[in-house]
């Protein structure tokens, strides 16, 4: 019986032929991104003072910066968790903390779309600048006069507003400027409650409106604050917020009786300034001949008076 021994066969490599390098898998890549995510972190967080973000800074603070319980505090997301992603933990981070982190750290338009790439997570919300009023912006309302117009946010913050819309529902021109909420003065503010016809219909809309909108803006303080003050402010508002009634804005026909001119049927329409649910121009324009007439008479009363 004869056994065949096959020869070992040895290769060689010149050289001055490099090795191929080590290709790097998943695991590494993702445990890199995990690494630099928890830096930029850190480095944002070293960056900004208490005193930015409105909180005290204290006698016995070693910590360049805010602590990590503090953004924790800001962007309503647990210690730990925060704590978590520093350390570069093998975790899952939403797009809805890493919303709250970019807001609660002051992240600019390139240092969010960095945020949400080290993260790995589509931003539902793409750096879109909030525009600002632009003076041909202020034109344009005030050559829709003698229709009312303003610039609101998804809060009901009214931005600008053209003389028309300042004398619709009562005289805006006198409100400090912290309560230029049309929220806050339909609940509050008793001329403007008195103009509006319907105003039991008119402030649950607009109630399921603000609960649509703040879905997407929970974690931010001016929405929690709004929310809050409203709350302790009116009854009505709470009895209504607590239905959970949600529904998304669209134009309709609104009913007004202005203290000067009288009934107004007028066409609420909304122009988007940006994202769906950012700022808006707002206009009415009347529904009927009448109330076109009497919008005519109040732009000639306001002139009258300078």
């Amino acid at each position: 019986m004869t056994t065949t021994v096959q020869p070992s066969v040895t290769l060689s490599v010149p050289a001055d032929v490099p090795l191929p390098a080590p290709t790097a898998t998943p695991s590494d890549r993702g445990a890199a991104q995990r690494a630099e995510l928890a830096a930029f972190l850190r480095s944002r967080r070293e960056r900004i003072t208490p005193e930015q973000v409105g909180l005290a800074r204290g006698p016995r603070r070693r910590t360049p910066g805010l602590r990590r319980e503090e953004v924790a505090q800001l962007a309503a997301v647990g210690v730990t968790w925060y704590t978590w992603i520093e350390q570069a933990r093998d975790i899952h981070v939403s797009a809805h903390v890493l919303d709250a982190l970019a807001r609660a750290l002051l992240l600019d338009t390139s240092e969010r779309s960095h945020l949400f790439a080290l993260a790995g997570v589509a931003d539902p919300r793409p750096g879109i600048p909030c525009p600002t009023l632009s003076s041909s912006l202020q034109r344009m309302m005030e050559r829709l006069q003698p229709y009312p117009a303003c610039v609101q946010n998804s809060r009901y913050d009214i931005v600008a507003y053209n003389s028309a819309y300042g004398h619709l529902l009562c005289d805006l021109d006198r409100i400090p400027p912290e309560d230029h909420n049309s929220l806050w003065l339909a609940f509050t503010h008793p001329d403007w409650r008195a103009s509006v016809i319907d105003w039991e219909g008119a402030v649950r809309m607009m109630a399921a409106k603000f609960r649509a909108a703040m879905a997407e803006h929970l974690a931010e303080p001016a929405w929690k604050a709004l929310l809050k003050r409203l709350q302790q402010a009116s009854p009505e508002f709470r009895e209504i917020w607590d239905r959970h009634e949600v529904v998304v804005a669209g134009d309709r026909v609104k009913r007004f009786r202005n203290r000067r001119v009288g009934l107004l049927n007028l066409h609420h329409t909304s122009l988007w300034l940006g994202p769906r649910s950012g700022p808006r121009m707002v206009t009415y324009v009347p529904a009927d001949a009448e109330s076109g007439q009497r919008l005519e008479e109040l732009h000639a009363l306001l002139g009258a008076q300078g």
